[in-house]
């Protein structure tokens, strides 16, 4: 199994944390983004990782080059020019499509969230029900709220509390929930992203299942969950992880 990172950003919301490094370098008790993603992966069996990158790109390549990749095979995918989520993923298809022969999915992980979410078992999750991809989700507030039926399929999202609702598929109910930034997908989605240049993922996702794909949401409310978009959510973090969390 393979994963990618996603790390492009430009960290704007961690101001001034970001000012003369890039968010994946940003430190938690002294480990930074990166450091604490990827072992989150190798913990999980995951070896091969590719790593998007655009702001302060170099200190990135020279930070893993310092570690010696931590031991794992890491490609880094160059954005010239940010390419968003979707873009990003689509721009390094080739790095699990080169292993088409082979049906393992692919975890795609922001690096600016903490969390101890089980990834065995999310992936274990996906791999029973065999959805074109499983989204980590939680019951949280948020400004961007994904809608699922009651069979945990995405059906639409909705910005706030009181925008109004976007429906790709009919359901008389549904529950909005918020996106934890971890996705495992089957590798049959890499060819059906048919939006060019940058775009988000979600735009994909909501595309595909209005064509009647399956994207299902895994739970993740039983576990610690963190956004690392600000650098009152990183000082958070880090006393929450002296306190009273431990990474798996």
């Amino acid at each position: 199994m393979r994963a990618m990172i996603l790390a492009a950003g430009l960290g704007t919301r961690l101001h001034p944390l970001t000012e003369n490094r890039p968010k994946a370098l940003v430190e938690i008790a002294g480990r930074t983004l990166l450091e604490i993603t990827l072992a989150r992966l190798r913990g999980s069996g995951i070896g091969d990782v590719i790593i998007n990158v655009h702001h302060f790109a170099g200190m990135i390549l020279d930070y893993l080059e310092s570690n010696k990749n931590f031991d794992m095979n890491i490609v880094v995918s160059l954005e010239e020019v940010l390419l968003d989520t979707g873009g990003g993923l689509k721009k390094a298809a080739h790095f699990f499509l080169e292993h088409s022969g082979r049906e393992e999915p692919l975890l795609l992980h922001n690096v600016d969230v903490l969390s101890t979410i089980d990834l065995p078992r999310m992936v274990q999750f996906h791999t029973e029900h065999q959805p074109l991809a499983t989204l980590a989700v939680e019951e949280r507030k948020t400004s961007r709220y994904l809608l699922f039926q009651e069979a945990s399929e995405l059906c639409g999202r909705r910005f706030g509390e009181d925008s109004p609702t976007e429906l790709v598929r009919p359901s008389q109910r549904v529950q909005p929930l918020a996106f934890c930034g971890i996705h495992v997908i089957s590798p049959r989605f890499l060819k059906m992203m048919s939006e060019e240049g940058a775009f988000s993922i979600m735009t994909s996702y909501l595309r595909l299942a209005e064509a009647g794909e399956k994207i299902l949401g895994f739970r993740a409310d039983e576990y610690y969950w963190r956004d690392l978009g600000t650098p009152e959510s990183v000082a958070q973090a880090a006393e929450d992880l002296q306190q009273s969390v431990t990474l798996p």
